[in-house]
């Protein structure tokens, strides 16, 4: 098919990539700025920015595409950047440039868009393991996580109530693997072999992870399925910041993480790092093994915690 792919240079777009190549689509990548896209391997590249209306509608016209997969964020700091100028511009991405990507996409003649989310912006009750049906936590006493929660929101919107559209959304867990925040050289691998990433409160909180080759394999599943609506991508061993955090450390050769209690831990790390680790539930990928046909290559991140958190890829 044709297939157009916002976000062909993130972590997870340079490993769908290979993905939608191998099926033998032929694939346009979108980005900001052409010599991003030099070494890629694409049948074509179209140049625009996601919150330029007039040059996305250009560049989906110009592709023509059957399938627009929207992996796009701007999560990678510029230099000088504050987290929250980060996160706000994130945002931009993910509700003036979904709306301007499925606009092109409806006004071109696109049938399908796909586009990434994230399980664990859910509000934290009822559990242990959330399903689609789950409300997100729209009101955070955060205002990152407040920014963050309701762009999702607005992105869940336009992808899957856009009439004319079939629209899917998947709802990524914590992504491991290269280049993630969790490899051996991103923030959380550096502080986890120093020491500074401390157990915050009783751990009780739930994270659902996902190696980041298997959120490919999933959009890759998404392009080619019949299946509409949200979807939970995670792996199939939700955990415990008391399991998985001890058993990170052990695979980095970093000390032990000593323990601090909760108010002191949202001080150190932010009210995020403390909610995740005491608060967070899980999330369940039955539906998304049952209706979009995927499931996890690497089931656990226990399997594959030296292979994959470490970034060595499967």
């Amino acid at each position: 098919m044709r297939v157009l792919l916002a976000g062909a240079t993130g972590v997870i777009g340079r490993a769908l990539l290979p993905l939608l190549r191998g099926e033998r689509h032929h694939v346009t990548v979108l980005v900001r700025d052409q010599a991003a896209a030099a070494e890629l391997d694409v049948d074509r590249v179209v140049v625009a920015d996601l919150l330029d209306r007039h040059a996305v509608h250009a560049a989906v016209f110009s592709a023509a595409p059957e399938v627009v997969v929207h992996q796009a964020t701007a999560l990678r700091p510029g230099t000088g950047d504050t987290r929250w100028e980060v996160f706000e511009r994130t945002a931009r991405v993910r509700t003036e440039g979904t709306a301007n990507l499925v606009d092109a996409a409806l006004a071109s003649g696109t049938r399908r868009v796909v586009a990434q989310s994230i399980a664990f912006a859910t509000a934290p009750h009822g559990g242990p393991l959330l399903d689609e049906e789950a409300p997100l936590y729209l009101d955070p006493p955060d205002a990152v996580w407040s920014t963050t929660v309701r762009a999702i929101a607005e992105l869940e919107r336009l992808v899957l109530h856009t009439s004319g559209i079939e629209g899917v959304v998947l709802r990524y867990g914590t992504l491991y693997g290269r280049d993630t925040a969790y490899d051996l050289n991103g923030p959380f691998g550096q502080a986890v072999r120093l020491g500074k990433l401390p157990l915050i409160g009783d751990g009780t909180g739930i994270n659902s992870f996902l190696h980041v080759e298997d959120a490919a394999d999933a959009a890759a599943t998404a392009v080619m399925s019949r299946a509409t609506g949200l979807f939970n991508i995670v792996d199939d061993d939700p955990a415990t910041a008391r399991t998985w955090l001890p058993h990170y450390a052990r695979a980095f050769d970093g000390p032990h993480p000593r323990q601090v209690p909760a108010e002191l831990g949202a001080r150190l790390l932010g009210w995020f790092a403390a909610h995740q680790q005491t608060r967070l539930r899980g999330a369940s990928n039955r539906k998304a093994r049952e209706q979009l046909g995927w499931r996890p290559g690497v089931s656990s991140w226990r399997n594959g915690q030296r292979l994959c958190l470490v970034g060595a890829g499967r």
